[in-house]
């Protein structure tokens, strides 16, 4: 049987009304066990819980039969998942994908059971002033929420199966109770990433601290290859060197170290430099943002890359990732995926043996994600139109420092985008109901150039770029080449006004 012929199997397994409502039936939290009746199933599964309630112990014999047949469709063997799901993130993952199976079915691109990952903007106090930042950082938020209120949320997004919050800001660090969020999160099986402007890490034992607390990941913005650059984007002389110490002491505390740069015409030069200074630096993940004219970026719209721009910094950094020690390159820009696979395909035509077969058939291709770049070989690149290129509202969302809800930190502050509210609306059913987010998943409604593209499933565009440039979450995304007449009707400036 061919991997097409598997795949389309199992989503007969588990793409039909039966099976879609026991799975509902078997996803809720299960009081007797503690926890989400799937994880307790999954748990007796992989052999990490031996004793459960008899619901979670029938329930494993349902998992066990998605996840075998989820195996052998996309080629892994029975080992292989009890292996890999051991790990409880990874456990948690799974949770959400076989919960969005149950609300959503097996669709392009595919929607889990609830956010991969939240980007919880905790405060909107900040030690710098950044030319770009979204959130117009500076001074406090009058209406952030409490401790007590932010450990509510963190409970609320846990029952819902959140598997990671992305601490941000601001700058997440100066919050005076940052670390007894992160150990609350932590406890509760989260992994804790944050993003960070360094500077309170340039003291080493303030990196000790923080990962003792449950921090895992740490996002680090480095906006320049020297002083003169990244002091001047970010406003304060001397963050540049604090920022590289705290990168150094990151990496050298074992922390998964991420470097962050915003591309715009201030710093688009100096990116392939940037990303070999983060190779020597010993960073794991290098990763590029679009730049997003919201906020104070509305202040500095002529900043943006043209699509052309835009197309040759995505092609070199694709290449020079081939060339790296460590650092893994990835983008925000959902164009990266496309510009990979046709990169790859020029490639692969150049480097073809005598007998037809080139290296990319044999060694597989690398679809690059908003969270990771997977490698996928022969029929199983198909996956990359499930994974999908703009996360918004899909694998993430965002909440701001009031417990607002929004489907990306880009996007405005402004009512037709917000979703809800963390503490006073029932989070669950915001991420399964909301009509703005059944809205902005579904690819097929964007229209420019966008909507006619091979690639509309693997990249579709940034929605925040196409809402603050157009006011409108499908309008296209005029950073891309297949777009230039849009790019051209709006360079410069920006529709969407934050309230």
């Amino acid at each position: 049987m061919s991997t097409t012929d598997t795949i389309k199997l199992f989503k007969g397994v588990v793409d039909n009304p039966l099976a879609r409502w026991t799975l509902r039936r078997i996803s809720g939290y299960c009081d007797d066990c503690n926890e989400n009746r799937l994880e307790v199933a999954l748990q007796l599964y992989v052999g990490t819980r031996r004793d459960a309630c008899v619901k979670c112990r029938a329930a494993k014999f349902i998992v066990e039969r998605v996840v075998k047949s989820g195996a052998s469709a996309f080629g892994a063997s029975e080992e292989q998942i009890r292996s890999k799901f051991k790990d409880p993130y990874w456990r948690r993952g799974l949770v959400n994908v076989i919960r969005g199976i149950s609300y959503f079915g097996v669709r392009r691109p595919f929607v889990p059971g609830a956010p991969f990952q939240i980007v919880w903007n905790i405060t909107r106090l900040c030690n710098l002033r950044c030319k770009h930042c979204y959130e117009n950082a500076g001074r406090q938020d009058p209406n952030e929420l409490t401790t007590d209120e932010a450990l509510f949320g963190i409970d609320r997004l846990s029952r819902a199966g959140v598997v990671s919050i992305a601490f941000s800001g601001g700058e997440p660090t100066v919050r005076p109770d940052i670390l007894k969020l992160i150990r609350h999160a932590s406890d509760k099986g989260i992994y804790v990433a944050m993003a960070t402007n360094g500077i309170v890490f340039s003291a080493r034992d303030r990196v000790r601290e923080f990962k003792e607390a449950g921090l895992n990941f740490v996002q680090i913005s480095l906006d320049g290859l020297n002083p003169t650059t990244h002091d001047e984007f970010r406003g304060v002389p001397g963050a540049f060197e604090k920022t590289i110490q705290g990168i150094k002491n990151c990496v050298a505390e074992g922390l998964f170290t991420e470097v962050a740069c915003v591309g715009t015409h201030f710093n688009y030069k100096q990116i392939p430099a940037i990303v070999d200074l983060c190779d020597e630096l010993g960073v794991d993940w290098f990763m590029l943002y679009n730049f997003i004219p919201t906020g104070r970026g509305r202040d500095i719209v002529t900043a943006d890359l043209t699509p052309d721009e835009r197309e040759q910094l995505l092609r070199t950094l694709w290449l020079k990732r081939k060339t790296t020690k460590k650092v893994e390159i990835l983008s925000t820009a959902p164009q990266f995926a496309r510009v990979a696979k046709e990169v790859e395909a020029e490639l692969a035509k150049a480097f073809e043996g005598s007998n037809g077969t080139s290296q990319l058939e044999c060694d597989g291709l690398v679809i690059p994600t908003h969270f990771y770049n997977p490698k996928l070989q022969g029929e199983l690149t198909k996956l990359a139109d499930f994974i999908g290129g703009c996360g918004a509202g899909r694998f993430y969302v965002s909440i701001e420092p009031n417990g607002d809800i929004y489907p990306c930190v880009f996007f405005p502050h402004v009512d037709e985008v917000r979703i809800g509210n963390l503490i006073r609306d029932d989070f669950e059913k915001l991420w399964v109901k909301s009509n703005l987010l059944s809205k902005i998943r579904d690819k097929d409604l964007i229209g420019g150039g966008c909507r006619d593209c091979q690639y509309l499933y693997i990249c579709g565009g940034c929605r925040a770029r196409a809402y603050n440039y157009f006011g409108d979450i499908l309008a296209p995304d005029p950073g891309c080449r297949a777009n230039i007449a849009y790019w051209e009707s709006v360079a410069g400036t920006v529709k969407v006004k934050e309230a």
